[in-house]
């Protein structure tokens, strides 16, 4: 149960502020999607987090399926079930391997491939200590560049940000 009122429907909006994130949200994305249900109560920041997040989703160089494979690691490392749900099928259809997405959730035996050992390893290193070893970051670079590895990391806080504040809202 959320600990905060959703803010799913425009009627329960109190500024203009509000309307306009609402408008904005349910123009683009077709709904008040669950994480702006509770960073509507703080409207400025709401848009600029939908402007970072628009960035990452639709703006940056990732492939699809490391961008994807990123938020359902960090999902379940952050035990945020509306991100899993949101991107679960999403990463599938980008390529992500269905025993790969077990393997995030259950754990178990799976091997995964050198890409996807890298990219989850690095999330879950960066999740558990806030910072990743000279070696990791090496490995990273070597995959994906440095922009990609500037742009992964940042996939990485905005989704764990994202989790975060639903979390704290019970609205995950």
């Amino acid at each position: 149960m959320a600990r905060i009122e959703l803010l799913t429907e425009r009627e329960q909006l109190h500024s203009d502020p509000q309307r306009e994130l609402f408008d904005r949200i349910v123009a683009s994305r077709g709904e008040m999607i669950r994480p702006y249900q509770v960073l509507a109560h703080a409207p400025a920041v709401a848009s600029a987090i939908g402007d970072v997040g628009a960035a990452i989703r639709f703006g940056g160089t990732l492939a699809d399926h490391d961008r994807e494979l990123v938020i359902i690691t960090a999902a379940v490392i952050n035990d945020c079930q509306f991100e899993w749900d949101s991107h679960h099928p999403i990463a599938l259809q980008a390529g992500v391997r269905p025993e790969t997405a077990e393997y995030l959730r259950s754990g178990g035996d799976h091997e995964l491939d050198h890409r996807e050992s890298t990219i989850i390893g690095y999330v879950r290193e960066l999740c558990d200590t806030g910072n990743v070893s000279d070696e990791r970051f090496a490995e990273m670079v070597d995959l994906l560049g440095t922009e990609g590895t500037v742009e992964l990391t940042a996939t990485v806080g905005y989704y764990t940000m994202l989790a975060y504040v639903m979390n704290v809202a019970g609205a995950c």
